[in-house]
């Protein structure tokens, strides 16, 4: 009998390894055969390294213990299996959402002066981790670029059955760059396993809209995954978690997800605008032949669609209003909110794919906004719950507002902002949408009967105002 145990203070696993690969839940995997069994074994008191043995028994049995405080989870998770078997590099893995090759290992970081001066380890969850904003973003997560130079992370991979192996080969290229901070790494398909602990999730993976797909068909099918996905934060994930939603359409999706997760605050939750908020930057400097750097106060109010509103009345340029700098009213109200709204779609046109490589920088100005204090007078956009907003849009819903961020990944919301007749119009029919899109999800949320309308199919009843979806996001 093969036996592997792991022992470490997050988690303590004891798992019987067995020639054939199991899995408790029907969406995993199919059980295939593998070679020889191996026994595993790292405990905290054993020297770096693993001392393998194999067996040709088979067994069958399986058993995962994890430790949590109890006022952390709500309700007990999914039973997990673990089956270990060799990689294609001769050393074990594991098949569940666990440790990945080194970073199996223990570290001792009272061993030197730079590990006693970090902080506590943080555990990041990422979603659609095999995909390619991830394939950017985690390689700045781990370099120390997102969270700090003094700031260990433990990277929690959530993919799909069909992405496990990219997965794998993810965290094969993250042992290779010897990040120093990246302390651990597992990988997984059940949601339940990854989220255990997690105190940031970033929610990237999403189904993308195809060719004749309605804007409310893509809203049912994904709003599934963050449904699922925001009970499994509320099941295992810390109580205090931030949560940052990617997958389109992202305002709604972080709706279902906190509608689901009722024990995590619905503060604590946001849609992605910032790159919405960055592409208006780089548009207001070009125009004003300064460099972007020179462009604050930017705020994209609403949705994150065709009907969201780039905010140049209350942005500033050189610290001067923008309409000092930039005298093209003509441009500000027409053209300038178009710019912003197809950069996506001239980039595909240009380079035949879309834009992951900005969209991972804009998550991690996102998060830093939210670990580091705002810039005195400054603010930064983020689509965030509106109960209790002071600009009169409407509650219970995700909309993008300008915050402010004392650190600590807490926020409050812009109060000394103006609102004249003509923003106004613009965020009350981006507000329209919203609402509309949240009637859809009724199912999803648990508003159907509040609504009192569905379609045939028991989900929420559908009419949205034309198709609003951003170009290159089709």
């Amino acid at each position: 009998m093969a036996v592997a145990e792991f022992l470490y203070s997050a988690c303590s696993i004891t798992a019987t390894a067995s020639t054939d690969r199991h899995y408790s839940s029907s969406s995993f995997l199919p059980s295939k055969a593998y070679g020889p069994s191996w026994s595993l074994r790292l405990l905290k008191s054993d020297p770096p390294g693993l001392q393998l043995t194999s067996s040709p028994r088979r067994q069958q049995a399986c058993k995962l213990v994890c430790s949590a405080a109890p006022q952390q989870v709500e309700a007990p998770a999914p039973a997990a299996s673990v089956a270990v078997s060799p990689s294609l590099n001769g050393k074990p893995k594991l098949e569940s959402s666990e440790c990945y090759g080194v970073f199996c290992l223990h570290y001792d970081f009272k061993t030197d002066g730079e590990t006693r001066a970090w902080k506590k380890l943080i555990k990041v969850a990422v979603s659609g981790a095999a995909g390619m904003i991830s394939n950017h973003l985690l390689f700045k997560i781990a370099s120390g670029e997102v969270f700090g130079q003094d700031q260990p992370v433990a990277l929690r991979l959530l993919g799909s059955e069909r992405s496990f192996q990219a997965l794998e080969g993810v965290a094969m290229e993250l042992e290779d760059s010897l990040f120093p901070l990246l302390r651990e790494v597992s990988v997984g398909i059940d949601p339940y396993e990854v989220f255990k602990e997690a105190e940031w999730a970033l929610l990237i993976g999403a189904k993308p809209r195809g060719p004749g797909m309605e804007r409310g068909d893509l809203l049912d099918i994904n709003g599934k995954i963050f449904a699922k996905q925001g009970r499994a934060l509320n099941a295992v994930a810390s109580r205090n978690v931030k949560v940052i939603v990617v997958g389109n359409p992202c305002n709604t999706n972080t709706l279902i997800c906190l509608k689901n997760a009722p024990n995590i605050p619905a503060k604590n939750f946001h849609a992605l605008t910032r790159l919405d908020e960055n592409r208006a930057k780089c548009q207001l400097a070009l125009k004003a032949g300064v460099f972007y750097d020179k462009v604050s106060n930017m705020t994209i109010w609403g949705n994150h669609s065709t009907t969201q509103v780039p905010d140049f009345l209350n942005a500033r340029i050189l610290g001067l209003p923008v309409t000092e700098v930039i005298t093209d009213t003509q441009w500000l109200e027409h053209e300038f909110t178009q710019k912003v709204q197809k950069r996506g779609g001239e980039l595909i046109k240009k380079w035949g794919r879309s834009s992951a490589a900005s969209t991972a920088v804009s998550i991690v100005d996102a998060i830093r906004s939210l670990v580091f204090p705002t810039p005195e007078g400054d603010w930064f956009s983020s689509a965030v719950y509106t109960n209790g907003n002071p600009y009169g849009i409407a509650d219970d819903i995700v909309f993008s507002m300008p915050c402010r961020s004392k650190g600590y990944g807490d926020y409050e919301l812009v109060e000394d902002v103006i609102i004249d007749d003509f923003l106004r119009q613009r965020i009350k029919k981006s507000e329209a949408e919203l609402l509309a899109e949240k009637k859809c999800v009724a199912h999803l949320t648990g508003d159907i009967f509040r609504f009192k309308k569905c379609n045939l199919n028991g989900n929420g009843y559908c009419d949205l105002p034309g198709d609003t979806m951003l170009p290159g996001e089709q």
